[in-house]
């Protein structure tokens, strides 16, 4: 084992359950902090080339993905989730890469699916995907116990997305998967737009009328701020396009009002239009960060913990967990990493040069592909 997971183990907490974790009690870090949320990424491969998360440039032919055996297991994410679940995880959220290239991903979520909290409460389970493969997938993923969906979608415009996808994939094929997660019953779908200055935000006020024309308030459409995830992108703070923008230009199509929060934690301000009620979020990491309220944690598809999206440094669980680790190791193991977690990138983000059009390709940070969004 390593020397991390031995130091946090020696500096476990009380515990009164197989688990390691007392039931009920918070687990809170640095500033305050709750554990409520885990992204797991089931694989970093994307049949998709989007310039902001794997450009093609640098994820071609040549990239070496992890192998088959670095990859966790379901059997090795369900344990892992158990142990999450029991230091106050309420959410579990399957990524990639796009998580339905993972073969027989239904049957993990039938797995997750049967995990409850300590208070015998079941487990929020959702997926994000591109919606290449949603059509034929998603009533198995219902049957097998998922909740809901989030499918990106950065264009209504066929040639917009094709370019942006960059593999020349059509905007009705991924209506088609929202069509069938709607039958299916993952209710509500939502939508991701991420808004890059330049590239496709003339699609923001278009994507919000054929939704609204074609789901009514069955879908939640949520408009992304561009941000600086890995080293990869490219990215430049000329190309964001402030959240606040993007609330003015929804106003061309009509009022809208503001709308309550549905949980602590939720990373999106929410609106709705005033006439029928649809639901718009605004989720705006670089020009109004919410790190204050952060409750999420990210699994990665090697079993790597990261304890924020634009961190450098990922902990290893995999080593351990294939060494021998007992519940309860892994459990102090997962407490003693929270409770030193002090991250808050992007309020940090706001002060510094970063904010002044810095280009961030040199940064030595872990890419979102690999982690999740």
């Amino acid at each position: 084992m390593s020397s991390t997971f031995i130091r946090l183990v020696d500096q476990r907490l009380p515990t009164r359950n197989s688990s390691g974790f007392a039931p009920g009690a918070d687990r809170l870090d640095m500033l305050g902090r709750p554990l409520r949320d885990l992204r797991i990424s089931v694989t970093d491969r994307c049949n998709f080339r989007c310039s902001y998360c794997m450009p093609k440039e640098i994820f071609d032919d040549r990239h070496a993905f992890l192998p088959h055996s670095a990859m966790l297991t379901f059997e090795e994410i369900t344990r892992l989730a158990r142990l999450f679940a029991a230091a106050g995880c309420t959410k579990l959220r399957l990524t990639g890469g796009e998580p339905l290239l993972r073969k027989d991903v239904d049957v993990l979520v039938s797995m997750l699916a049967a995990l409850r909290t300590p208070t015998g409460g079941r487990l929020d389970l959702t997926l994000t995907t591109n919606g290449s493969l949603l059509a034929r997938k998603a009533a198995a993923l219902k049957r097998a116990g998922l909740d809901r969906v989030t499918v990106s979608l950065d264009a209504i415009d066929d040639g917009v997305f094709r370019a942006m996808n960059d593999v020349g994939f059509a905007v009705e094929s991924v209506l088609e998967g929202i069509d069938a997660a709607l039958a299916a019953g993952l209710l509500p779908v939502k939508v991701n737009m991420v808004v890059k200055r330049g590239t496709d935000d003339g699609q923001i006020v278009p994507l919000a009328r054929a939704l609204r024309l074609r789901y009514g308030d069955a879908v939640v459409l949520r408009f992304i701020e561009f941000m600086d995830v890995g080293a990869t992108n490219g990215w430049r703070s000329d190309e964001v396009l402030p959240s606040d923008d993007v609330l003015q230009r929804l106003r061309e199509i009509g009022p809208v009002e503001p709308m309550t929060q549905n949980s602590s934690g939720e990373t999106a301000r929410r609106w709705r239009f005033s006439d029928d009620g649809a639901e718009v979020g605004l989720i705006s990491s670089v020009t109004q960060p919410f790190c204050g309220n952060c409750n999420r944690a990210r699994l990665s598809t090697d079993g790597q913990l990261y304890l924020c999206l634009f961190a450098s440094l990922g902990y290893d669980l995999r080593g351990p967990l294939r060494g021998g680790a007992s519940d309860v190791e892994l459990a102090n193991a997962i407490n003693g990493l929270w409770g030193q977690r002090a991250d808050r990138y992007s309020e940090l983000r706001a002060s510094d040069a970063i904010a002044a059009g810095v280009d961030r390709r040199s940064a030595p940070r872990v890419e979102m592909h690999y982690i999740g969004g």
